[in-house]
């Protein structure tokens, strides 16, 4: 069921997402040849901790994971794209950071991504890291009230589609409200005019992943990390936004 949000519910996702953007910021800044994924880790539950937020990510077991997840932030390298489980690991130069963060605040989610690269720059990953970004936009643009949820999905696809990458629909976007999944599923690729009606009030995690390959995913035996099959980098660029009359409020960044 798609639960709507009021604009005084969406200011409180807001403070929110105020805080999510701030966190992958700062633990995204961090990122540096010899810095260890558990420091990230640790960085980011002083921060939850200090906020009096929740994670949302703690005890988390969807059917998708195996067992509950015990980290407050995935953290992916390089070919993992999606559910990164922080181990010790020391970043190196080259390497290709995902950031995936979410909690709560006064019973409220927000729910985002970044992702970067750890000191050497590559022309392609940047091409990679660029595109989900520009994804992520025109998703967003097209989160106006009138529009079916296809039109975002055919927005992100249609980037992707022009850059040469690939696209599964295996995971996706959300809703978010209360809890960090809700309805509907937003997949990154899709047929404009299909799908729900989008109206004020709908918020949404929208975010464009895909690699420099391949589309398949295969998981890590830590039954989390989801890396792609042929072991090339990916990317991953997400904001929650919110559906209103004036137009898509991104709640995710630090001043909004």
């Amino acid at each position: 069921m798609i639960e709507l949000k009021t604009p005084a519910e969406i200011d409180k996702m807001a403070v929110t997402g105020r805080f999510v953007a701030s966190v992958l910021q700062d633990v995204s800044g961090r990122a540096e040849p010899g810095v260890n994924l558990l420091d990230l880790e640790q960085r980011a539950r002083t921060m939850i901790s200090e906020r009096g937020a929740v994670s949302c990510y703690w005890d988390y077991a969807p059917s998708f994971g195996s067992g509950p997840f015990r980290n407050v932030i995935c953290l992916s390298v390089n070919d993992a794209v999606l559910h990164g489980l922080p181990h010790d690991y020391r970043l190196r130069s080259g390497d290709v950071l995902t950031c995936d963060f979410a909690v709560t605040i006064d019973g409220w989610a927000a729910d985002a991504s970044v992702t970067v690269q750890v000191g050497e720059q590559t022309a392609d990953v940047t091409a990679l890291i660029d595109s989900t970004v520009r994804a992520r936009t025109a998703g967003i643009a097209a989160a106006v009230p009138g529009n079916r949820l296809g039109d975002l999905s055919s927005a992100i696809g249609a980037v992707a589609r022009d850059g040469g990458y690939r696209v599964s629909t295996d995971y996706g976007g959300h809703g978010i409200g209360r809890t960090m999944h809700e309805d509907p599923h937003l997949p990154n690729r899709g047929r404009p005019g299909k799908g729900v009606t989008l109206r004020p009030g709908l918020v949404l995690a929208v975010e464009p992943w895909w690699g420099l390959g391949t589309d398949e995913l295969v998981k890590d035996p830590d039954g989390w990390t989801l890396r792609m099959a042929d072991g090339l980098p990916a990317a991953h660029s997400e904001h929650t936004v919110a559906v209103t009359n004036e137009g898509p409020r991104v709640l995710t960044v630090v001043d909004n």
